[in-house]
């Protein structure tokens, strides 16, 4: 389907500040246009009935979907990874790297660069996300310490590099020896340094959050936590007033009421949802791969052998639902959770994350269940749900 201008109609319009009911959002040459309750005859229209028009999801931080990993350092991992994430409403994407050995993390990188300029045809590559090497072992989670790599302005050279001007978001423990040198040179190269992973104190993430970095790696998950006496990496950045939380909201990695406390002490405008996807997603339980380790699936929930939690199968839609009924958040901000607030994060929500004129026509159809019905990329509708597929 290729149309130059159309209507798209559902029963709600979630909007970034207001939800417009019964209205028609007009899409022209690829954006946003207007909308209104008065369509004119000429353009056609694509009826959602009660469904609701929501903007493209953005996914921070995911390692891989469908048997494919963005480790796998293959263009045809990248493009199914991207055409499995429209079925979930997800228009935009960080590829995310874990923990493996040095070349392999280099020829992945050099894979994120290709796929950034060349962009697959679903969901599109906004970058990079390294997840892995500049860990701590207490906190390693589902990352092989074996390789583990010393903290250094060279390493980061050498990905950045090979990353051919898409590496976004470096992940690090702030604890190592030069953390916070080496955080300052990342965000001098205009790239954002989340913390996690680590057993960093209060005050060491505090005073690696005022070295430049933005926030916390999955909060509560793989950072040392809060204790009435020591605050820990999970006290500081959700005390942080400017640093962004992101947010594993499939009810296994966080309680619910940790994701009402969670949203007291942020708001709406630092959580970013996340869905920390592997191979594994889409798929059935069984035995997968995360990097060089072996991860073990059983009712969807990914762990390793030792028992850690290992990403999950969690899709951002699903996230979305979560966080509105099980953190007691309204539908419209924990779909900004999702949209705007990543969007604005990696500073291009004056292009994406919302539904608004002259903005990207980025978005999906999300129906009363929870499930995408159709998702719409720069205009061109590149899923729609069939009786066949659910």
């Amino acid at each position: 389907m290729s149309e130059s201008a159309y209507y798209v109609k559902a029963a709600a319009i979630y909007c970034q500040d207001r939800v417009l009911k019964d209205h028609y959002m007009l899409v022209e040459n690829d954006r946003v246009s207007a909308f209104t309750q008065t369509p004119q005859l000429a353009f056609p229209i694509h009826d959602y009935g009660d469904a609701a028009i929501i903007p493209g999801l953005i996914d921070l931080h995911i390692h891989g979907r469908e048997g494919c990993d963005v480790i796998d350092s293959k263009m045809s991992s990248i493009e199914t990874i991207s055409n499995s994430l429209v079925q979930h409403g997800v228009t935009g994407f960080l590829a995310t790297t874990v923990t493996t050995d040095w070349q392999q993390t280099l020829e992945a990188m050099a894979i994120i660069g290709q796929a950034y300029i060349q962009q697959p045809s679903g969901a599109q590559v906004l970058g990079g996300y390294s997840e892995g090497l500049f860990f701590s072992e207490v906190h390693k989670g589902a990352h092989n310490q074996d390789y583990f790599l010393e903290l250094s302005q060279s390493h980061l050279e050498a990905m950045i590099s090979a990353a051919a001007g898409s590496l976004k978001v470096v992940a690090l423990a702030p604890e190592k020896p030069g953390a916070n040198s080496l955080i300052k040179f990342l965000t001098e190269q205009g790239i954002k340094v989340m913390l996690g992973h680590c057993d960093a104190s209060y005050e060491q993430t505090q005073s690696a959050l005022e070295h430049g970095a933005c926030g916390g790696v999955h909060v509560f998950n793989g950072m040392r936590g809060i204790h009435h006496r020591d605050p820990g990496c999970a006290g500081a950045v959700l005390m942080n007033d400017t640093a962004l939380v992101e947010v594993i909201a499939d009810g296994i990695h966080l309680h619910p009421t940790i994701l009402q406390l969670i949203y007291k002490l942020k708001g709406p405008q630092k959580i970013a949802l996340i869905s920390d996807c592997i191979n594994a997603g889409g798929l059935n339980d069984g035995q997968y791969k995360l990097g060089q380790m072996d991860v073990f699936v059983e009712n969807g929930v990914a762990r390793t052998a030792s028992g850690s939690l290992a990403g999950s199968t969690l899709t951002l839609e699903l996230a979305v639902k979560n966080m509105h009924q099980l953190g007691c958040v309204s539908l419209l901000e924990a779909i900004n959770m999702a949209s705007i607030v990543p969007a604005k994060f990696l500073n291009i929500a004056d292009q994406v994350g919302s539904l608004a004129a002259a903005k990207q026509a980025n978005f999906a159809i999300l129906d009363s269940n929870f499930t995408i019905q159709a998702t719409y990329v720069k205009g061109q509708r590149c899923f729609l749900r069939s009786a066949d597929n659910g």
